[in-house]
C-alpha cells in the first residue's frame, strides 16, 4: 500500500509518497501557478515517476495547503496546520513549538505528542514572510538565496526602521545610496524580521523544542537572526519546505489504515477510474 501527501502553498507545491511503512519513496516540489489543478497533477506525475508507481497504485491521498480544494485526485482535504503539525513531529519527536515561514504568511504552532493544540498567524502583511525577502531579493538584484549567506558576513546590523514592504525597499535603497555595506543592510533586515516572528511567536509561548520549517527556513541568516531573537536552540529540518507534504502523507496512511480497521468504507473503484482519466 502506497499513500500521498500534496501541499499546495502560496509559492510551492509539494507531494511526498510513502508505503505503509512509512518509508519515504518520493518527494517532489515546484512552483505554485495560477493553475492549482494542472500543477498539482504535473508534481504528482513526477512524484510517481520516481517511485515508479501509477496513481491508482496510491490507496490514499491527503491534500493540504492554500489550494487543497483544488486537488481533484484526493481523498481528503486537511488543514495545513494540522499537517504541518503532524510532519515536525515524525522528524523531531520532541517538538513543542513550531515557526513556519511561508511565501505569504507565518504561522506559529504549539503541538503536543504530534497533534495542534494551539497556534497565532501572521496572513495580513507581507513582512515577516518569504514574500517580502523575495522583493528586497529583486529590489537588490541579487538572488534570493543568496541573501542569508551575504548577511552573515555582516560586520554590524543597520536598523531597518520599517517593515511596510514598499517602504522598506525605499529605505533598503536609500541606505546603500549612504554607502551602507550590503551585508549589514542584510542583517538589520534579517534581524527586523525575525523580531516580528519572534513577537508573534511569544504570543503563543514558546515550549522547546523549537522547529523552524518554510522556505524562509533555507535563508542561513533568518535563521541565526530567530536564535538571537528568540535566545534559544532552533532545529531545521533538511529539506524545511516538505514539512506539510510529509504530514498529509502520514495523515493519508493513518486515515486508511483506521478506516480498514473498522470496516469503513474506502475509496471506490470508480473513484480510482475518475483518477486515472485525469493523469491520462
Amino acid at each position: 500500500m502506497y499513500f500521498a501527501g500534496v501541499d499546495i502553498g502560496s509559492t510551492m507545491t509539494k507531494v511526498v509518497l510513502m508505503d505503509n511503512s512509512g518509508n519515504l519513496l518520493s518527494a517532489i516540489k515546484g512552483p505554485t501557478g495560477p493553475e492549482y489543478r494542472q500543477l498539482a497533477n504535473e508534481v504528482m506525475r513526477q512524484a510517481l515517476e520516481q517511485a515508479s508507481l501509477q496513481i491508482d497504485d496510491i490507496s490514499y491521498i491527503v491534500a493540504t495547503g492554500y489550494g487543497r480544494l483544488n486537488v481533484p485526485f484526493a481523498d481528503r482535504q486537511i488543514t495545513e496546520l494540522s499537517c504541518h503539525a503532524r510532519g515536525v513531529s515524525s522528524l523531531f519527536p520532541n517538538v513543542r513549538t513550531a515557526i513556519d515561514i511561508g511565501g505569504q504568511d507565518a504561522k506559529c504552532m504549539k503541538i503536543d505528542n504530534g497533534r495542534l493544540t494551539s497556534f497565532v498567524m501572521n496572513d495580513k502583511c507581507a513582512a515577516g514572510t518569504g514574500r517580502f525577502l523575495e522583493v528586497t531579493a529583486a529590489t537588490l538584484g541579487i538572488r534570493l538565496e543568496d541573501m542569508g549567506d551575504i548577511s552573515l558576513k555582516a560586520t554590524k546590523k543597520i536598523q531597518i526602521s520599517n517593515l511596510c514592504t514598499i517602504f522598506a525597499q525605499q529605505e533598503v535603497v536609500a541606505l546603500l545610496s549612504r554607502g551602507e555595506k550590503l551585508e549589514n543592510i542584510l542583517a538589520g533586515l534579517h534581524d527586523a524580521l525575525a523580531s516580528r516572528i519572534a513577537a508573534l511567536a511569544r504570543r503563543l509561548g514558546i515550549k522547546p523544542d523549537l522547529v523552524l520549517t518554510g522556505g524562509v527556513a533555507k535563508n542561513t541568516g533568518m535563521v541565526r537572526a530567530m536564535k538571537e531573537s528568540l535566545d534559544c536552540e532552533i532545529f531545521v529540518p533538511e529539506e524545511p519546505l516538505l514539512t506539510g507534504a510529509l504530514g498529509a502523507a502520514i495523515l493519508a496512511k493513518e486515515t486508511y489504515m483506521k478506516a480498514v480497521a473498522a470496516g469503513e468504507a474506502l475509496p471506490t473503484k470508480s473513484r480510482r477510474l475518475e483518477k486515472a482519466t485525469f493523469f491520462s
